[in-house]
């Protein structure tokens, strides 16, 4: 192929690739958050409520429920929090009325990573308690990030108490 094609060819090529790639880039599905809107399991679930109850409000229990502990730089929830995960979907399936989930860091990373961290934790609760058969108008969220530590070592050991989501009920 002489040179006079191949430079057309190219161009239209990247084109080609960059439309493509900027249509799967706005596609969704299986259990993620965004900034459009909430799936668990590809359905569609209503909005949170904005500007609802907040988590340091008088209103609020935050020792009903112990909380759930995550590893380092993860939104994973282990295994071993599942339990905790039913204990608090069956209290919502109760009509155990509404909660807050505050996601929180450990001290490392910038704050504005660990605001993020923090949200992607609270999220990762809420979508397992919906998976779980909690109505998800009964759920807040929200990220203190590395603020409010329940241990304020600077150590393994503190860091692994700090990295967590703590659920507010709402009296």
């Amino acid at each position: 192929m002489n040179l006079q094609f191949r430079r057309p060819l190219a161009l239209f090529s990247s084109l080609a690739l960059l439309a493509l790639l900027s249509a799967c880039a706005g596609k969704k599905g299986g259990q993620t958050a965004g900034s459009t809107g909430d799936y668990v399991n590809g359905t569609p679930l209503p909005d949170r409520p904005e500007g609802g109850t907040s988590f340091l409000s008088s209103n609020v229990d935050r020792r009903q429920f112990q909380p759930i502990y995550f590893a380092f730089d993860s939104q994973d929830i282990a295994g071993s929090e599942n339990g905790k995960i039913q204990q608090i979907a069956s209290f919502l399936q109760g009509g155990g009325g509404q909660i807050i989930i505050a996601g929180f860091t450990d001290e490392r990373g910038t704050a504005e990573y660990n605001r993020g961290l923090g949200e992607r934790r609270a999220e990762s609760v809420r979508e397992a308690l919906i998976a779980s058969g909690a109505s998800a108008q009964n759920i807040q969220t929200v990220s203190f990030g590395a603020e409010m530590p329940a241990d304020p070592a600077s150590n393994e050991e503190a860091w692994a108490k700090n990295r967590r989501a703590e659920i507010g009920v709402v009296k």
